[in-house]
């Protein structure tokens, strides 16, 4: 009776503990879980927001790297057309339509020009030419305004024919902050207390086209050490291409034709 009664229970107890078994593990499955269901798309769209910010951090340097090459090779292409437009009509009217023919003259042409105006015949009418320029009213302003400023930027100029002498830096528009601008000329203020030496300074307000002047003392200016050019080229690119340190030069140690020129007269 004891074996029996034993083999019975244990025939009770086994499908017990399988199906308890079963639906334990079917209610401890994950996929049916609340949590688990929530979790899925939530993981999902973590993963989708990391690969299109990933994308696009790729396109933007993709767009970075190639903007500047695409501007530089447009512009160049332009400028060779605008060139070539000069003398290619000629070239094509003889029947010989080569493209960049027009464009190789231009620039032989160009040469030729600065060879001969460096003559003295060629200063002569040039200076002739300057003369009946200035007589036109509006031409006139125009050509002196592009002369200064192709002259400022000349690499062949000397340091008493360029329109920027040197480069400053001022204090303005208030105390503690500064501005870059160009030294073109050296004036002498008579005042009734006496005498007082000012460097007229060229400060750009929108690229190097239109500015302010301003009359400094030539003590309260600090000149850095950059050339002309450096400072063209800072104001060109709104400050992009300025060191990242800049040096005081000593006002007694500048060798420029414009200091210590004018005698400042006693009143």
């Amino acid at each position: 009776m004891g074996t029996r009664e034993m083999d019975r229970d244990l025939e009770r107890l086994i499908p017990l503990s399988i199906t308890d078994n079963a639906n334990c593990s079917k209610s401890s499955s994950p996929s049916d879980s609340p949590a688990a269901t929530a979790a899925a798309p939530a993981g999902n769209e973590a993963l989708g927001k990391v690969i299109r910010s990933w994308a696009w951090k790729k396109f933007m340097t993709g767009c970075v790297i190639l903007l500047p090459l695409a501007i530089t090779f447009y512009i160049t292409w332009w400028f060779i057309h605008l060139v070539d437009g000069f003398f290619s009509p000629i070239y094509i009217h003889l029947g010989m339509n080569i493209f960049g023919l027009g464009f190789l003259t231009s620039i032989t042409f160009i040469f030729l020009v600065g060879v001969f105006m460096s003559s003295w015949v060629g200063a002569s009418l040039l200076a002739l030419g300057e003369w009946f320029i200035k007589k036109m009213p509006l031409m006139s302003y125009i050509y002196a305004a592009s002369k200064q400023i192709s002259a400022a930027i000349s690499p062949v100029s000397d340091q008493t024919s360029q329109a920027f002498k040197e480069v400053a830096i001022v204090r303005h528009p208030r105390i503690g902050e500064y501005a870059i601008g160009f030294i073109t000329s050296t004036i002498i203020l008579r005042k009734t207390s006496g005498a007082e030496e000012l460097c007229c300074v060229y400060v750009p307000t929108n690229h190097l086209y239109l500015g302010d002047i301003f009359l400094i003392n030539s003590k309260d200016i600090m000149r850095p050490n950059l050339s002309v050019r450096e400072g063209i080229e800072i104001v060109i690119s709104g400050g992009m291409s300025i060191p990242k340190v800049l040096t005081i030069v000593d006002t007694q140690f500048i060798l420029s034709p414009r200091v210590g020129k004018l005698t400042v007269p006693q009143v």
